[in-house]
């Protein structure tokens, strides 16, 4: 990389290489349509074939676009437990087709059904709208209204990066507004604050899977009014109160300015009596889960997958 990010923390061949080849994919002509473009393009690049035997559809629920991976086997007598996933993508990227990536690395370690959900992007729609997207999708399952293969008792939520921002947001506000939380809460490397805590922010602000300044020009865009950034529900972190929330795993790469809130945020989930497990990935860094096959970037998804496995246990 040119601004020697690789060479400062030495990072190792696998992350090198994921990290060149999103650059060289991720490549635009500067505009909003071109960067989703690139986006596609880069995440297309890193997804592999759909698991084996796995039924994935496409579903709507009024305008709203949603994805559904069904494991091969007969569904449960109550149906299958659900993982609802956010996708990530600084809020004004990603789409259905961008992280298939995601739910395949599940499939390959659960029998679970994933519902992905295509929430409105900013800056289009800006806030609150991908969480009222979320929402929906939520409710409906939730209510079981989304499909008769589901299980409503038994839904966790997940999401990585922007879209981790939205599940932690979802649990505060279907607190707050007095319904029921899932089983469990996945954060992955999530953003939680509007602007990255120390120490991280510093010693990684130039990292280009996630800079300072791309962070800025993504929140900007979501949240437009300058007010908005203090909302809990768009910024997890800044909330009053942090008991009464679904249990949480919450993953970060090691080399990520989004580092020390995910910390600060387990810790006061902890603080609240809310469990909560950290896992580091060691030497990942931002949006490396499409990095499949490095050694650390699959260690993640075995930890992931157990904790998910633990949520729907109980």
């Amino acid at each position: 990389m040119s601004n020697g990010f690789t060479e400062r923390f030495n990072l190792d061949n696998g992350i090198r290489h994921f990290m060149d080849t999103s650059q060289r994919l991720g490549a635009s002509d500067g505009t909003l349509a071109g960067g989703r473009e690139a986006f596609l393009r880069a995440c297309r690049h890193f997804t592999p074939p759909r698991p084996e035997g796995w039924e994935v559809s496409d579903l709507t629920l009024g305008t709203l676009a949603l994805r559904l991976y069904l494991p091969p086997a007969p569904a449960p007598q109550n149906g299958w437990p659900v993982l609802l996933y956010l996708h990530g993508g600084g809020w004004d990227h990603g789409a259905l087709d961008t992280h298939d990536w995601f739910a395949y690395a599940i499939a390959e370690r659960l029998q679970i059904a994933i519902v992905a959900v295509a929430y409105r992007l900013a800056p289009e729609h800006p806030f609150p709208a991908a969480l009222d997207d979320s929402l929906s999708a939520w409710h409906a399952i939730a209510g079981g209204q989304l499909h008769a293969a589901l299980d409503p008792q038994r839904v966790v939520i997940a999401g990585d990066s922007a879209g981790g921002a939205l599940a932690g947001g979802l649990c505060q506000a279907l607190r707050d507004q007095g319904h029921a939380q899932p089983l469990g809460q996945a954060l992955l490397y999530p953003v939680l604050t509007p602007v990255s805590l120390e120490p991280s922010a510093s010693l990684y602000h130039d990292a280009p899977s996630l800079s300072v300044q791309a962070l800025a020009g993504a929140v900007a865009g979501y949240l437009p009014d300058p007010a908005q950034r203090q909302n809990p529900w768009a910024m997890p972190l800044l909330a009053s109160r942090f008991d009464g929330l679904a249990p949480a795993f919450i993953g970060v790469a090691e080399y990520d300015i989004l580092y020390s809130e995910a910390l600060a945020y387990a810790e006061r989930l902890q603080a609240a009596g809310v469990p909560a497990q950290v896992h580091v990935g060691s030497g990942m860094v931002h949006g490396s889960l499409r990095a499949r096959g490095v050694p650390a970037v699959e260690a993640f998804y075995d930890v992931l997958a157990g904790a998910i496995a633990g949520f729907v246990r109980g």
